[in-house]
C-alpha cells in the first residue's frame, strides 16, 4: 500500500513537472496542462492512475483553500455591498440557466424529474477554474472579478438548496429506478477500507438543522473576534512558524468539517471562515502558509478531472458529446451575456465575463452524486453528463485563447506596457506617477536621489516617456514585482498610487513584506488618511490639503492678513488638523463619534487660532470623550 501511494505521488509530480510548464510555456495556460497530464496518467490512457473519483474528492480540498483565502481578503462589509450582484447576477444565472437546460433535456427525451436535475447541475460553473483565471489576470478587483465571483459565490450556497430539493423530486421518479450508494456513504458505511472505522457524529436534521446552522455561524464569528485573534498573538510570540501553518490549516480542515456536519459546502464554511479573519492583523502570515497547500491541491483536482474524461464514450460517440458540450456552452454564454448587459458590464467585460463562467462545474460531480444516492438520475445519464461536465471545464483555457486573440483586441482597447521593473539599487520607490507621483519625483531628482519609477497605466507611460522620464510597468499591491524593483534595499517607499483600495493594500504588503522601508503614502482624503494611518505608514498626506492652505492663506492676505501671519495661520492649521486626525483614528468606523469629534475640533481650532495660546501636541478635553 505504502509503495502504491508513493508511486503515486511520484506519477503526479511527474506528469505536473513536465506538462505544465510546456502549456504555460506555449501560451495555452496552466490550467490546461494539468488536464492534459490528467488525461495521460489516467484510466483512459497509461492507467498509472485507477481511482480517479478517490483523488477528485481529495484535491477538492485545494477548492476549499481557494475559497478561504479569498474570504481573507473580502471584510464583511465590502461582502454585505455585494449582495445586489450576489441575489441579482447570481439568482439570474442559476434560475435562467437551470430552466433552459432543463427544457433542452426534456427535449432530447429525458423525464422532467431528472432533467430537472441536470439544469440544475450545469447551471453551476466551476469555482476552481473561474477562479483560478480571474486571480491569473488579477481582474478580481475589476468590474468583471467582482461579478464573476458574485455569481460563484451565490452558486455555492444555492447547492446546498438544491441537494435538499433531491428527496422531493425523487418522489416524482418511477420505483424502478433504484438508488445508488453514493461515495460519501459508502466511505462511512466502509470507514475501515479508507482508513478510519469511526462512526459519523449524527447530523442535524428538522427543526435541529436551522438552529445548528445559526449557532455554528455565530460561533465562528465569536471565536474569530475573542479566541483566535489571542490565540494568532500567543504562536506570533512563541516563533514556532510550523505552528502558524499548522493552525491555519487547522482552520480550514475545522471549518470544512462543520460545513459537512450541517450538510453544507465545505468551500461555504471556509470561505466564511477567511472572511471572519479578513480584519486580522495576521492574514498575510495565513496567506503565505496556506498558498502552497492550495496551488498544490488545485493542480491535483484539475489533474483528477482529466482523469475523469471517458476517453472511450468521446471516441464511440464524439459528434454527440462535444455536439453537447458546445450546445452547453453557448446557452451558459448567452445567459451570462444577458445578465451582463442588465447590470450593464461595459461590452468588451461582458464577453470575458460570459467566456470564463460559461462551463459546468466540480459542484455538478457532487449532485450528480447524491442524485445517484436518491434514485433521480440513471447511472449511465451521469458517466455521460460527467464527461460532458468534464469537457466543458477543459474547453474554457480554449476559450480564453480565443477571446484573447479574436475579441479582446476589437472590443477592449489595449494598454501599451513599459518594461518590467529591476532592481537598480534605488534609495526610493514610487509607486504611481500621476500629478502627484511626478512632483515628488521632480523634488527628489534635484537632490540627485536614486529613484525607480512604477506604474500600471502603459499608456500614461508612453506619454510621459516623451519627457525623458523612465518608468517601470507593473502593479504597486504585486509583492513579487515590488521585490524585482529592489524593495528589500529600499529606504523609502512612497505610494502615490491614485485608486484608495490599491493603496490601502499597497501599504499593507509593503508594510509586512519590507518593514525596513519607510512609506510615504500619498491620501484621496480625510477617510483614506485614516486607512493608510491605520496600516501603520510612516507618513500620509492628504493630495489637496496644502493646496487649499495656500489658496486660504492668499485670500486672508487679500482680507488684510500680513503674509507673515497668513503662513502662521496657515501653518499651525495643518499641525492641529494632523493632531486631530491622529485623535480619531480610534474612532474611524464610528460616524456619530467623528462627528461629534469634527464639531468639537471646528470650534476647539477656532477659539485657538483666534488668538489664543496654542498647543498643537495635546488637544482639550472635550474633543477625546
Amino acid at each position: 500500500m505504502d509503495g502504491s501511494l508513493l508511486f503515486s505521488v511520484f506519477v503526479f509530480l511527474a506528469a505536473a513537472c513536465l506538462l505544465v510548464p510546456l502549456c504555460k510555456l506555449s501560451g495555452l495556460g496552466s490550467v490546461i496542462g494539468y488536464l492534459i497530464a490528467g488525461v495521460i496518467i489516467g484510466p483512459s490512457a497509461l492507467k498509472l492512475i485507477s481511482d480517479p473519483e478517490t483523488i477528485l474528492h481529495f484535491s477538492e480540498f485545494g477548492v476549499v483553500m481557494m475559497l478561504f483565502l479569498i474570504g481573507l481578503e473580502l471584510k464583511p462589509k465590502n461582502l454585505w455591498d455585494m449582495r445586489a450582484k450576489l441575489l441579482g447576477l447570481g439568482g439570474l444565472q442559476v434560475l435562467l440557466t437551470t430552466v433552459l437546460v432543463a427544457l433542452a433535456a426534456t427535449a432530447f427525451g429525458r423525464p422532467p424529474y431528472e432533467a430537472i436535475v441536470i439544469g440544475m447541475a450545469l447551471a453551476l460553473s466551476s469555482t476552481a477554474v473561474a477562479l483560478q483565471v480571474m486571480q491569473d489576470r488579477t481582474i478580481m478587483g475589476t468590474e468583471v472579478g467582482k461579478s464573476g465571483f458574485a455569481v460563484l459565490l451565490f452558486q455555492d450556497v444555492i447547492v446546498i438548496a438544491m441537494i435538499a430539493s433531491l428527496p422531493l423530486i425523487a418522489s416524482f421518479a418511477p420505483e424502478s429506478l433504484e438508488p445508488v450508494q453514493s461515495y460519501a456513504e459508502h466511505g462511512a458505511d466502509h470507514g475501515s477500507d479508507h482508513g478510519s472505522g469511526h462512526a459519523p457524529m449524527a447530523k442535524p436534521t428538522g427543526l435541529w438543522l436551522p438552529v445548528a446552522i445559526i449557532g455554528v455561524f455565530a460561533s465562528m464569528i465569536l471565536a474569530g473576534r475573542f479566541l483566535l485573534r489571542p490565540l494568532f498573538r500567543l504562536i506570533a510570540r512563541s516563533q514556532v512558524r510550523e505552528t502558524f501553518t499548522a493552525i491555519a490549516l487547522l482552520l480550514v480542515v475545522g471549518a470544512a468539517l462543520l460545513m459537512n456536519w450541517l450538510g453544507l459546502s465545505a468551500a461555504l464554511g471556509a470561505f466564511i471562515a477567511g472572511v471572519v479573519l479578513a480584519d486580522s492583523e495576521y492574514r498575510h502570515q495565513m496567506e503565505r502558509d496556506i498558498e502552497p497547500f492550495k496551488a498544490l491541491l488545485l493542480g491535483l483536482f484539475f489533474m483528477s478531472v482529466g482523469m475523469s474524461l471517458n476517453i472511450g464514450m468521446i471516441a464511440a460517440f464524439p459528434l454527440q458529446i462535444m455536439g453537447a458540450v458546445l450546445g452547453l456552452i453557448i446557452v451558459k454564454a448567452a445567459v451570462l451575456f444577458f445578465i451582463g448587459w442588465i447590470f450593464k458590464i461595459e461590452l468588451g467585460g461582458r464577453i470575458l465575463f460570459a467566456t470564463i463562467l460559461c462551463q459546468a462545474g466540480e459542484f455538478g460531480f457532487v449532485l450528480f452524486q447524491f442524485a445517484l444516492a436518491e434514485g433521480v438520475i440513471a447511472q449511465d445519464v451521469v458517466s455521460t453528463i460527467n464527461t460532458i461536465i468534464a469537457l466543458s471545464m477543459a474547453m474554457t483555457p480554449v476559450l480564453l485563447i480565443g477571446y484573447d486573440r479574436l475579441v479582446a483586441p476589437r472590443f477592449v482597447k489595449a494598454s501599451r506596457g513599459g518594461e518590467a521593473p529591476h532592481n537598480e539599487g534605488a534609495s526610493v520607490l514610487i509607486l504611481g506617477f500621476g500629478r502627484v507621483g511626478q512632483i515628488a519625483a521632480r523634488l527628489l531628482a534635484t537632490q540627485d536621489v536614486s529613484i525607480t519609477i512604477i506604474d500600471n497605466d502603459g499608456d500614461h507611460i508612453e506619454f510621459v516617456k516623451q519627457f525623458g522620464h523612465r518608468v517601470f510597468y507593473g502593479n504597486g499591491t504585486d509583492v513579487d514585482l515590488l521585490r524585482m524593483a529592489g524593495a528589500d534595499t529600499a529606504q523609502v517607499i512612497v505610494v502615490a498610487i491614485d485608486d484608495v483600495e490599491e493603496s490601502v493594500e499597497a501599504a499593507e504588503e509593503i508594510k509586512h513584506h519590507f518593514p525596513k522601508a519607510r512609506i510615504v503614502a500619498r491620501a484621496r482624503n480625510r477617510t483614506h488618511m485614516f486607512r493608510l494611518l491605520n496600516a501603520k505608514v510612516d507618513f500620509a498626506e492628504r493630495e489637496t490639503v496644502r493646496g487649499a492652505l495656500a489658496m486660504g492663506r492668499k485670500t486672508l492676505e487679500l482680507l488684510g492678513t500680513t503674509e507673515g501671519r497668513a503662513q502662521q495661520l496657515s501653518d499651525e492649521f495643518l499641525a492641529l488638523d494632523f493632531a486631530m486626525i491622529e485623535d480619531s483614528l480610534a474612532h474611524m468606523d464610528d460616524m456619530p463619534k467623528l462627528i461629534e469629534k469634527s464639531k468639537a475640533a471646528r470650534e476647539f481650532m477656532r477659539r485657538t487660532l483666534g488668538g489664543q495660546d496654542i498647543a498643537t501636541d495635546k488637544l482639550p478635553s472635550n474633543t477625546s470623550d
